[in-house]
């Protein structure tokens, strides 16, 4: 498989370039695996099932997936919730700036992440930490106090899944050559809308 500098060395227009790029995510969308896929979608049904909440982090862009992650099955529940009576409690820990800010300030960023879940954390309730490198220091944090409750991490991961790959219950990780946060960040996004349009299917069917 040609990794992205290799693609972008090798193109000669922007045109030939988009296609060898969609054909790399496509690749790599093909090489994730089944398996984990679905086992992140029972833990979605235990969520909604037990009550409990599911929560996400992660950073620069993966932020944003976080929040996106949210703001989709949120959208879900506003309706769902009339259908089913329990709603998907997917909540991203990357929202509050004010507290992140607050916390950065008085603790250090790597508690960033920590001192929401001291906070907020119920036995049973999960993480989902998303990053590209599996290596940044505030969700490995968050992943060690959540095992130590005796919760469950899962991870959208990318590169070789980095130290989190081990700390993770489940990772569905989109395997590049290191550096490569763009094709990574896509598949994570492609992962929010394949599982949100499952669980909004599931739900109105």
């Amino acid at each position: 498989m040609k990794d992205l500098d290799q693609i972008l060395k090798g193109a000669t227009t922007f045109s030939s370039y988009a296609s060898e790029y969609f054909a790399h995510l496509n690749e790599l969308l093909n090489n994730l695996d089944k398996n984990a896929l679905e086992q992140f979608e029972q833990a979605i049904w235990d969520v909604q099932r037990s009550g409990s909440t599911m929560f996400i982090a992660g950073n620069g862009g993966s932020s944003a997936t976080a929040s996106h992650i949210t703001n989709d099955f949120g959208m879900l529940n506003q309706k769902g919730t009339e259908l089913t009576g329990k709603p998907f409690r997917l909540i991203a820990l990357t929202d509050n700036m004010p507290i992140i800010t607050a916390i950065s300030n008085d603790f250090g960023y790597d508690d960033i992440f920590l001192r929401q879940l001291h906070l907020s954390y119920n036995d049973g309730d999960s993480l989902l930490v998303i990053s590209a490198s599996g290596n940044s220091e505030n969700l490995i944090r968050a992943a060690q106090f959540v095992k130590e409750r005796g919760g469950k991490v899962y991870g959208f991961l990318g590169f070789d899944g980095g130290k989190l790959h081990d700390m993770c219950d489940v990772s569905i990780v989109a395997k590049t050559a290191k550096g490569e946060y763009g094709p990574v960040e896509d598949i994570h996004m492609i992962l929010d809308h394949l599982f949100y349009a499952w669980f909004h299917h599931k739900t109105f069917s």
